[in-house]
């Protein structure tokens, strides 16, 4: 049987050694994250927006709750829940790197927002958190950048309190060939030239839309949950598939 350090995964289309792979995302994510909220929002013409507007929509997070926004990154989702649990909620924004942290916390500071959200540098494969804490957990553009997938949804099914709920907003697979042709041009073509122009990083870019590529489709990261224990999954396939919104509880 190989040991850690002779098993590889896949970096993009490239396959790396296991144990290079999170300072291999890292390093992307140093790279890209001062023009992260740019990038998004040309890379999506904005729509982004509007899919995490979905998944707030679809939390259930009320006043008093307490939630975890995996990858949180910038904090687009923490900002919308941190008005939602108000005072006497807490949500914390938990992201593996240190410079979209850092990103995050200075955005959130000059939206206002102080006092019931707390920043926490983690890996979704090993959660710093006691069992059963969080009502809602949140992983927005994130899943598909683990390392090892299932062992991430476990983390996040023993943090997660009985009642509580996960939504993971990712990429997917388009619903059509033709949408899948015209994406995967958008992807290997348009991208990296926008990361080229905006953000003079194309190799991160060009990672990013192959790391996309190699996510698993809907119906496969639906068994995943379902073999890690979450319960009622679901998903909903928005902009033709392009992105997927899975949805499972813990009872």
């Amino acid at each position: 049987m190989q040991d850690d350090q002779k098993k590889t995964t896949h970096f993009g289309f490239k396959e790396i050694p296991t144990d290079e792979k999170v300072q291999a995302v890292a390093n992307v994510f140093h790279s890209v994250a001062a023009k992260y909220d740019i990038m998004n929002d040309l890379m999506s013409g904005g729509v982004h927006r509007l899919w995490k507007r979905h998944t707030i929509s679809q939390s259930g997070v009320r006043a008093g709750n307490k939630v975890l926004d995996i990858a949180g990154g910038t904090g687009d989702l923490t900002l919308k829940f941190s008005r939602l649990v108000g005072s006497e909620g807490q949500v914390i924004l938990a992201d593996i790197n240190d410079s979209m942290l850092k990103v995050g916390r200075d955005k959130l500071a000059n939206h206002g927002v102080v006092g019931n959200v707390k920043f926490v540098q983690a890996n979704a494969e090993a959660l710093p958190f006691p069992d059963n804490t969080f009502d809602c957990i949140t992983i927005a553009f994130g899943l598909r950048n683990v390392t090892d997938k299932s062992k991430a949804l476990a983390s996040m099914y023993r943090v997660l309190k009985p009642g509580g709920r996960l939504l993971v907003l990712e990429f997917s697979k388009p619903e059509s060939e033709m949408l899948s042709q015209v994406y995967d041009h958008y992807s290997f073509r348009l991208l990296p030239f926008m990361g080229k122009v905006i953000a003079n990083d194309a190799e991160s870019y060009r990672y990013l839309a192959e790391s996309i590529r190699m996510h698993p489709d809907q119906e496969t990261l639906k068994g995943m949950m379902d073999e890690v224990g979450f319960e009622r999954t679901s998903y909903q396939n928005m902009t033709g598939g392009i992105v997927a919104l899975h949805k499972g509880f813990k009872f």
